[in-house]
C-alpha cells in the first residue's frame, strides 16, 4: 500500500457569522423520536447527539426524567424497549463495525461497577437481521459470511435456531399473540424483491408462505396489535409501486388496499387494529394519513408543514412524529386526536440555525423524467458553483428534509443539485429496478441529463461543477469522474465502493446478496459486468482532483478496495503530483460513517474546503 497525500482539515472556512452557523447546525442537539414500551407507554428511548456523539437515552414521561444510557467512544445508533419497559436494549458492536450483539440494562440503570449483559443467551455474534421482542418470547436476526439464522428465545433456556439460509433473511414480525413470527427471505436469489414465510412460534414449523413471483417483493410490515388477530399488514409491489396488503395469515385471505394516492405508501396500525397510518411520499415529500380499515375513508392528518419522517401512534389516539422541510430543523411533535399540534420534547440547548428553502426541478432523462431539488445560495447571480450531491442507498432518496450538510454547501456558496436518479425509491418499481445490470453507469446517465439543464439554464457553471456523495454516492462520485472526466472539476467520496471486485469479497454477507441480485449474479459469474461498473476500471480517465474519506473499520465499503483505488490513482499520479490527478485522503477510525460530531465537523469541512480549492 502507497502513502497517500492526507487531506488537510480548514481550521475555519468562511467569516465568523457563517462559520459560527454552518457548525451550530452539526453541534445543536437533536434527537430521533422516542419510542416508548407498547405497555408501559410512560417509558421510552432515543437517540441524541447531545453528549457530542450520537448514543442512547431514556425517558421516563412520569416523571420527565432523561437518562444517557451509552457513553461510547464512536456512538451507538440502535436501541429499543422490550413491552414493559423494564429494560433497555441496545447493539453492541465495535467501532462501528456493525458486527456484535444485543445487550440489556435496567430501565434505571446499572448498578456501579456493572456493565451491559448480553440480552440472549446462545445466540453468535453477527450483523443485525432484525428483532421483536414480545412479553415471552423474543425473536433475534443474525447475518455472517455464511447466511442469515434466525432465533427464538421463549423464556429461561438459550436461544434456538428456526430458519438459517445462505441467502439474505430477516426478522419481521411477531403477532401480539406470540404465537406467529413472519420471516423475509430471499430463499429464491433476490434479496431486492423478498418473498414472506410466517412460522409457529412454539416449533418453528411453517404455517404460510406468500411469494409474487420473479421482480415482485412481499415485505412484511407488523401484525395487528390485537391477541388473537393473526392479519399481517405487508407491502407488495404488484401493479408498479409499493402498495398495501392485508393479510389473514391464518385463513389465507388477503386485501389489497388501493389507496387514491400518488406516489408510494407504507403504514402501520392503530392500537386498536382498526385504521392504519400510513406515511404517503410523493416528490420527495412525505405526509400522514389514517386509513379506515372497515369503511375504506382516508383522511389526511393536519400535522406541520414540512416532510415528515417516523411517526407512532399513542394509545390515546396522539400522533407523534418527527417533521422538517430543507429550510426548518427537525421537531418532535404530537398531534392530538381533537387536532392539537405542538413540540412534544426537544433536547436541551439552542434549535439548529435554519437554511434556505429547495425547489423542484423535472428534468426528461434518457430513462424517463427525472426529479431533482435544488437549493440556491442567497445573493447569487447568474451561473454558479455547483455541487452535485448523490444520495446514498441506492435504495433511498432525496427528499425536502433538513439536512445541515446541504446547508453547509449553500452557505459556502454553491448551488446544491440532488438527483433522485433511476435506482431511487418513491418513483415506483420500473424506476427503482432500473439499474439491474448495470448500476453505477445508468444512474449517471441521469445526472448528466440533470447537470446538462441546470448549465442550459444558466444556474450552474460548467467549468465549477462538484461532484460528491457517501456510501453509494461515493461510489457513484468515483465512478463519474472516471466515466464522465469532462464534467467535473473535482469529485468528492465519502465511504465509497471503489473497486468492485475487492468490495464484494470484503464486504458484510447481506450487501453481497443485494450485489447479485442487482448484477444478476457473482463477480465470478459476471466479472465483466462487475469491471464495467467498477471505478477502479476508469481510474486513467480521471482528470479531476479527487478527495476520499474512507471508515476503518467500514463493512459496507472495507477499506481494502479503497486502498487499492487509490494506490491505482498513485501509480499514474505520482503520488498526486506532478502531471497526473491530485488526490487526497481523509481514513477515520469508524465504520461506515461517523455518529461522532467532531468527526462529522472534520469530513464536511474537508469536503468544502477541498472543493473551494478546486474551484478558485
Amino acid at each position: 500500500m502507497s502513502e497517500h497525500p492526507a487531506a488537510p482539515v480548514p481550521d475555519r472556512l468562511f467569516d465568523d457569522e457563517r462559520e459560527q452557523r454552518w457548525r451550530a447546525r452539526f453541534t445543536a442537539p437533536r434527537m430521533s423520536r422516542p419510542a416508548w414500551a407498547r405497555h408501559a407507554p410512560d417509558r421510552s428511548v432515543y437517540t441524541s447527539n447531545a453528549s457530542g456523539t450520537t448514543e442512547v437515552y431514556t425517558w421516563d414521561r412520569a416523571t420527565d426524567t432523561h437518562r444517557q444510557v451509552t457513553d461510547r467512544r464512536s456512538g451507538t445508533h440502535s436501541a429499543t424497549l422490550p413491552p414493559d419497559g423494564e429494560t433497555v436494549w441496545w447493539f453492541a458492536d465495535t467501532d462501528g463495525d456493525e458486527f456484535g450483539h444485543w445487550v440489556v440494562e435496567p430501565f434505571a440503570g446499572l448498578p456501579a461497577d456493572t456493565t451491559a449483559q448480553p440480552a440472549v443467551s446462545g445466540l453468535e455474534d453477527g450483523y443485525p437481521a432484525g428483532l421483536e421482542i414480545g412479553r415471552n418470547v423474543v425473536a433475534v436476526g443474525t447475518s455472517t459470511d455464511h447466511g442469515t439464522k434466525i432465533w427464538l428465545s421463549r423464556g429461561q433456556g438459550p436461544a434456538e435456531v428456526v430458519y438459517t439460509h445462505a441467502e439474505d433473511a430477516g426478522v419481521g414480525s411477531l403477532s401480539e399473540d406470540e404465537t406467529l413470527l413472519a420471516i423475509s427471505h430471499s430463499e429464491h436469489g433476490d434479496s431486492r424483491h423478498p418473498a414472506v414465510r410466517v412460522v409457529r412460534v412454539s416449533d418453528g414449523a411453517a404455517v404460510a408462505e406468500k411469494s409474487d413471483g420473479e421482480g415482485k417483493g412481499l415485505t412484511p410490515l407488523v401484525f395487528a396489535p390485537v391477541p388473537g388477530d393473526a392479519r399481517l399488514l405487508l407491502l407488495h409491489e404488484r401493479h408498479g409501486r409499493e402498495e398495501l396488503l392485508v393479510w389473514d395469515v391464518l385463513t389465507d385471505t388477503e386485501t389489497e388496499l388501493a389507496l387514491d394516492l400518488p406516489g408510494e405508501v407504507v403504514a402501520d396500525f392503530y392500537p386498536d387494529g382498526r385504521s392504519l397510518l400510513v406515511w404517503h411520499t410523493h416528490a420527495a415529500r412525505t405526509r400522514l394519513h389514517r386509513y379506515d380499515l372497515e369503511t375504506g375513508e382516508l383522511t389526511e392528518l393536519p400535522v406541520a408543514p414540512g416532510c415528515v419522517g417516523s411517526a407512532e401512534v399513542r394509545p390515546d389516539g396522539t400522533v407523534e412524529y418527527t417533521c422538517s422541510s430543507a429550510a426548518d430543523p427537525s421537531a418532535v411533535r404530537a398531534l392530538h386526536p381533537d387536532g392539537t399540534d405542538h413540540v412534544l420534547v426537544a433536547p436541551p440547548g439552542e434549535r439548529a440555525p435554519g437554511s434556505v428553502p429547495v425547489e423542484d426541478l423535472w428534468v426528461d432523462g434518457p430513462g424517463g423524467r427525472v426529479h431533482a431539488l435544488v437549493a440556491r445560495p442567497a445573493g447569487v447571480e447568474g451561473p454558479a458553483p455547483t455541487v452535485v450531491t448523490l444520495h446514498g442507498g441506492p435504495h433511498a432518496a432525496d427528499e425536502d428534509r433538513f439536512d445541515p450538510g446541504r446547508a453547509a454547501w449553500v452557505d459556502a456558496g454553491f448551488l446544491v443539485v440532488e438527483v433522485n436518479y433511476r435506482g431511487s425509491t418513491g418513483y415506483g418499481s420500473t424506476w427503482r429496478d432500473a439499474i439491474e445490470g448495470r448500476p453505477g453507469l445508468t444512474e449517471l446517465e441521469d445526472v448528466a441529463a440533470v447537470l446538462d439543464h441546470c448549465v442550459a439554464a444558466g444556474l450552474a457553471d460548467a467549468d465549477r461543477c462538484v461532484v460528491e456523495g457517501w456510501s453509494w454516492g461515493g461510489y457513484l462520485a468515483l465512478l463519474a469522474v472516471g466515466t464522465q472526466p469532462e464534467r467535473w472539476a473535482a469529485g468528492l467520496a465519502g465511504v465509497p465502493v471503489a473497486d468492485y471486485l475487492a468490495a464484494y469479497a470484503d464486504e458484510m454477507e447481506q450487501l453481497r446478496a443485494f450485489d447479485r441480485a442487482l448484477f444478476g449474479g457473482s463477480p465470478q459469474e459476471l466479472p465483466e459486468t462487475y469491471r464495467a461498473s467498477s471505478p477502479l476500471t476508469y481510474v486513467d480517465e480521471v482528470r479531476a482532483p479527487v478527495l476520499v474519506l474512507a471508515g476503518e473499520n467500514d463493512p459496507r465499503c472495507p477499506i481494502r478496495q479503497v486502498d487499492n483505488y487509490l494506490d491505482a490513482l498513485a501509480a499514474r499520479s505520482g503520488g498526486g503530483a506532478g502531471t497526473g490527478t491530485v488526490y487526497e485522503v481523509s481514513r477515520f477510525d469508524a465504520g461506515h460513517g461517523s455518529l461522532v460530531v467532531d468527526e462529522t465537523l472534520r469530513h464536511v469541512a474537508t469536503e468544502i474546503g477541498f472543493a473551494l480549492r478546486a474551484v478558485a
